[in-house]
């Protein structure tokens, strides 16, 4: 370090917690990553400005993100020292996910990118490399991504930082999870709801999260909200959110050093008397978790001025503060001479060795092996994955000696499964249910049997099941029960996340989210596979009469639909035993965003478990005790998938009975919902001549589907029966009325289905109008019986399956 810096120091630093020395050794560490920062912005070659800079030494597409960077810098030499210094097992989270290249350049500083990435050498080629690959073609992204090491935390879109940490923290006793906030992330719904985690953290058996708060004061092209309020208000925000806030505020490096340091220090002893007092002195009191409130310029140490314009503290500095760099434009030599006077104010001369290496006395800040945060384990989860303890599902079956002679609610038979895993895995602490206020709702409520829903609020006598041990995680926000779920899984754990159908769209985006994030992993060889995402959507659209229109939404699975085929799967268990059979095997599986749609309400059951298993394994199948005998050619196919279509599947197979005494019907009921696609498109599919075994290759086919019918004709449109393929699903039609008219107002019900059969079979062309008459004196005699009476017709509530 030149003499100069070290004068300054010793002028300006009246160190109590940091000396002169670290304070000189941390000030060239963050030099250190800023101008590996600026250089994966703008450099593809001269990695370390050994010749004149020009143009060819930039690159042609400028594209990343520098104004939030330098402080998130900033903090990871910090929070390197507290991990030395206390022996710390952190990792961290970059909410502003776009400092990428703060976040890389650090990794690589302490050693934990090279050794994932051996070609990413610590000296002059690897930096070349290193700088080269930022946002460049099948290079890296410019944001905090699964490439990155050491990250769980998807940077690319804003919100869900601080949710992700608490989920990691959630029963890792010993871990401490920096989360650095962005301040325009802060605005999102997502971010304001995710400040209450900490109600849902027990100091007894959680880690900690230390939210940090970066106030540098613009978004891309605005102020940000938090950054225009005063000292006080924000002051009493944070207290209103349940945390004692720190201020660090400045832009004089050398004063920030000690001030932040000083700071740390003091939130690392109160975290410490907080879980001692929790878990030696058994102290149950919700405590006032520290935070930090890190106030910067934004692209702070970058140009101050730009073209005659402030950049350095204004919103210029968002992205690439120098962005034009031309052959024919006359800024171009300035722009030059700029950034080149912009890299050197880093003295990287003063940094690396004549090879481009770190040199040895600032690269002995950085932790070393797993304590690093690049290399930390919790944030590659997968490699600390146990699998869960599961009991025998034969134990919770239903008693179906035969097909349609006992009801049952399906969710409800489930949750005593889900209560038993809770029980068998209680001693690992590595299973929890999360979902917005409807675990008992959505008759899962067996849990409570074994473990309660965990809070550390206030309680009043009246309350239930309420805890600061319960391990189902209740808040009213998917988006927190989304994140705090995804942190969980990311750090090596399993969960269940059960939600009302309609409203899990709330969370769409945070899924294509994690299914990217699980995409881009399975490229990269030294992510280990975690355990599958697993939602159970149930209060469907089918059995939400009562609540109208707003509750009536299958449309998740075109959603889930849209992601590859390597991550997603969609199952509609018709009844209570196929959803055990689908719940375990999803529980078991890794890398997967698993979707299971059930309903709660009482129901018909079909299958005994062994046949059950058998049609799941499977995917879909005839069943066979509804069906004409094999060797029969079927007149009609009735297909269905779907708890309640299957319902009305079985029901117009027999009025169709009724109706047409020697018709010949097959019945086949889908409940993995990928088979139906060919098995290049998915794994799942079916090969070609299973499929037509099934649907045959000619034959008319009446889909009754769960959800849009849209979706069907997408999963079998290269099919070579798709032509007569004909599907009756959900197409937006619904109010407040009773679940038969749900049906009838989408043309879903039996009576249609059974129409649609005699209306596509040839044969019976002769008794399409007799039977059109029949249906719509049906539809009268419906519309009259629930307007008068408010309930459907007693041939609807009181119908059972009678085999032929």
């Amino acid at each position: 370090m030149a003499n100069s810096d070290k004068k300054n120091v010793t002028k300006k630093n009246n160190a109590t917690t940091l000396s002169n020395d670290l304070v000189n050794q941390m000030q060239a560490y963050w030099r250190a990553a800023n101008y590996l920062s600026v250089g994966q912005i703008y450099l593809q070659d001269n990695a370390l400005l050994k010749n004149k800079l020009t143009l060819a030494h930039i690159k042609p597409r400028l594209l990343g993100h520098w104004g939030t960077t330098p402080g998130l810098n900033f903090i990871y030499v910090h929070l390197n020292r507290i991990i030395k210094q206390y022996n710390l097992n952190m990792i961290f989270i970059i909410g502003p996910g776009h400092g990428g290249p703060g976040i890389v350049a650090n990794t690589y500083l302490e050693g934990s990118y090279t050794e994932r990435y051996p070609a990413i050498e610590q000296n002059a080629d690897g930096l070349k490399r290193l700088f080269k690959q930022f946002s460049w073609p099948y290079g890296i992204p410019s944001h905090v991504s699964p490439e990155t090491p050491g990250s769980i935390h998807e940077g690319g879109e804003l919100g869900y930082s601080l949710a992700h940490a608490y989920g990691a923290a959630f029963d890792n006793p010993s871990l401490i999870v920096a989360c650095i906030i962005g301040d325009g992330e802060a605005e999102t719904g997502a971010l304001a709801a995710s400040w209450h985690s900490n109600k849902f953290l027990n100091p007894a058996r959680d880690g900690a999260v230390i939210p940090i708060l970066h106030l540098n004061g613009y978004k891309i092209a605005n102020p940000t909200v938090l950054a225009r309020i005063s000292r006080e208000e924000l002051t009493d925000l944070m207290h209103g959110y349940g945390h004692e806030p720190f201020f660090v505020e400045g832009d004089d490096p050398l004063l920030m050093h000690e001030s932040l340091a000083t700071t740390l220090d003091i939130m690392i002893a109160k975290i410490k008397a907080i879980q001692t007092a929790a878990r030696e002195k058994d102290n149950s009191n919700r405590p006032l978790w520290p935070m930090i409130v890190f106030k910067t310029p934004k692209g702070w140490t970058g140009p101050k001025v730009v073209d005659g314009k402030p950049s350095e503290g204004t919103w210029r500095a968002h992205q690439v503060p120098i962005a034009s760099f031309k052959i024919d434009d006359v800024k171009t030599p300035a722009h030059l001479k700029l950034l080149e006077d912009w890299l050197k104010s880093y003295k990287p001369q003063e940094l690396f060795d004549k090879h481009g290496t770190l040199l040895p006395d600032i690269a002995a800040l950085a932790p070393t092996g797993h304590s690093r945060m690049g290399a930390n384990q919790h944030a590659n989860g997968g490699e600390l994955l146990q699998p869960l303890v599961m009991p025998n599902i034969d134990d919770y079956a239903v008693n179906v000696q035969k097909a349609g002679c006992v009801q049952a609610e399906a969710t409800r038979i489930l949750g005593q499964l889900l209560r038993d895993i809770m029980q068998l895995n209680a001693q690992a602490n590595h299973f929890r249910m999360f979902g917005p206020d409807e675990t008992a709702s959505n008759r899962l409520d067996a849990v409570f049997e074994v473990t309660n829903k965990e809070w550390m609020a206030e309680t009043l006598n009246v309350d239930e099941h309420l805890s600061a041990n319960g391990r189902v995680m209740e808040i009213l926000s998917e988006h927190v029960c989304q994140g705090w779920l995804e942190g969980y899984l990311l750090t090596g754990r399993h969960g269940f996340f059960s939600c009302y159908e309609a409203f899990i769209h709330i969370i769409d985006s945070m899924l294509n989210q994690h299914a990217k994030w699980l995409k881009v992993c399975n490229g990269i060889p030294w992510r280990a596979p975690i355990a599958s995402l697993n939602y159970l959507l149930t209060s469907h659209v089918w059995r939400q009469d009562h609540n109208g229109f707003s509750h009536q939404d299958p449309g998740f699975i075109d959603h889930v639909l849209n992601k590859k085929s390597e991550i997603v799967r969609v199952y509609l268990p018709p009844d209570a035993n196929c959803l055990l059979a689908v719940t375990d095997h999803c529980l078991r599986s890794q890398n997967y965003i698993n979707v299971i749609i059930a309903g709660k309400q009482p129901e018909w059951q079909w299958l005994d478990m062994d046949a059950a298993v058998r049609h799941c394994l499977a995917g879909a199948s005839i069943w066979q005790w509804a069906s004409c005998a094999n060797e029969i050619e079927p007149d009609v196919v009735m297909a269905c998938a779907g708890e309640v279509p299957t319902l009305e599947a079985l029901a117009a197979v027999m009025l169709l009975r009724e109706y047409v005494p020697d018709i010949q019907i097959r019945l086949v009921n889908v409940v993995d919902l990928m088979v139906l696609q060919p098995q290049s498109e998915h794994s799942h599919g079916l090969q070609d001549h299973v499929f037509d075994a099934l649907f045959t290759l000619d034959k008319p086919v009446i889909f009754a589907f769960h959800g849009y019918p849209t979706v069907i004709h997408k999963l079998t449109y290269r099919r070579h029966n798709h032509n007569n393929i004909h599907v009756r699903g959900y197409k937006e039609e619904g109010t407040t009325t009773t679940p038969f008219d749900m049906l009838v107002l989408n043309n879903c019900d039996r009576f249609q289905l059974a129409l649609d059969a005699i209306k596509r079979i040839p044969r019976l062309s002769h008794l399409v109008e007799v039977e059109t008459a029949r249906y719509w004196n049906t539809m009268q005699r419906h519309q009259h019986y629930i307007s008068e009476h408010g309930e459907d017709m007693p041939e609807i509530l009181n119908w059972q399956w009678k085999a032929p």
